[in-house]
């Protein structure tokens, strides 16, 4: 039966506008109050007791002037959504459902190393609990990916249906729970192995899990660097 997306405008164009605004509607309680300015920023949503709720869909690089500004005389939830389930609509100019299908990729809560490789000692700072939110999502695309001049963009919006679970980060130590256990010496190879992730992710978490010293620098095996709990 033919189906159509009537909330779709502009794909492409308000990458994460649906799942932010989503997001802010479901993390909303009484009293609360949204888009609040506070020191120079616009914030998501600050609680009945003055705490300070932003949510982050993508990397966390932009807002290191926020929390530089901030952190120190407020008390702020950094929310990050994760597609642990995701499926992919292409939908035409008029938001008519041409296709869906399932995602292969199920990230999990180490994905959170994506967004925090970019200043890891940010979760040192006592203000601060970063609270990660397993998602599931609509993916909604055009017929087909955008191609640009070096590379395919395929941007598309990223829509919420449900809040599958969540936990919880105030320090390097809730951060090092993420992790499988590991034991003696061992490589960002052996790292991604033991997490399941690819090379590339295991490499972001080492990197923050060094800055936090949680690792700490083991000598090498041949060529690689290896790494052991601090």
């Amino acid at each position: 039966m033919e189906k159509t997306l009537r909330f779709v405008t502009g794909i492409g164009i308000l990458r994460e506008g649906p799942l932010h605004a989503a997001l802010k509607e479901w993390l909303a309680r009484p009293g609360d109050r949204l888009e609040v300015p506070v020191g120079g920023f616009v914030i998501d949503v600050v609680r009945a007791d003055g705490e300070l709720v932003e949510i982050q869909t993508g990397s966390f690089s932009p807002l290191r002037p926020k929390m530089d500004a901030l952190l120190d005389a407020f008390r702020v939830r950094l929310v990050h959504p994760i597609p642990a389930r995701r499926r992919i609509v292409r939908v035409d100019e008029h938001g008519m459902v041409l296709s869906t299908r399932p995602s292969p990729k199920r990230p999990g809560f180490t994905a959170i190393f994506e967004g925090l490789v970019s200043f890891p000692t940010l979760l040192d700072h006592p203000n601060l609990t970063i609270e990660l939110l397993l998602c599931s999502e609509d993916h909604v695309r055009a017929p087909s990916p955008v191609r640009g001049r070096r590379y395919t963009r395929d941007p598309g919006e990223r829509r919420l249906i449900e809040v599958l679970d969540g936990v919880e980060l105030r320090g390097a130590a809730d951060l090092a729970r993420l992790l499988p256990p590991l034991e003696g010496e061992f490589s960002t190879r052996e790292l991604a192995a033991a997490m399941g992730t690819p090379l590339a992710l295991a490499q972001k978490a080492a990197a923050c899990l060094r800055a936090l010293e949680v690792f700490e620098p083991a000598g090498k095996r041949g060529r690689a660097p290896l790494h052991r709990m601090a």
